[in-house]
């Protein structure tokens, strides 16, 4: 959902109210284009995975990679807790 909405919110970034400036836009864009991809492992922390997802979508990171990389680093959260639980670790 974050993805699609990253993608779809492009079209007001040139609007008054919109909450980043052009140049911080491109800024951004060129860190995410240098290390975003990986960046999606981090997709499954609760206070900046979400962020991270939507930017992801905002500068139109393939969906099939996306979907690929996101599901590793949630599946990843989820066993590590499960592990956590039942004593593995």
């Amino acid at each position: 959902m974050n993805w699609w909405l990253g993608l779809k919110i492009e079209q007001f970034k040139h609007k008054k109210w919109f909450p980043v400036s052009e140049k911080r836009l491109e800024q951004a864009q060129s860190f995410y284009h240098k290390y975003g991809f990986y960046s999606l492992l981090l997709s499954w922390t609760p206070v900046i995975g979400d962020p991270i997802t939507l930017v992801a979508g905002l500068f139109k990171e393939n969906f099939w990679h996306f979907l690929i990389i996101v599901l590793i680093a949630k599946a990843g959260r989820y066993i590590f807790i499960y592990w956590v639980i039942t004593g593995f670790i």
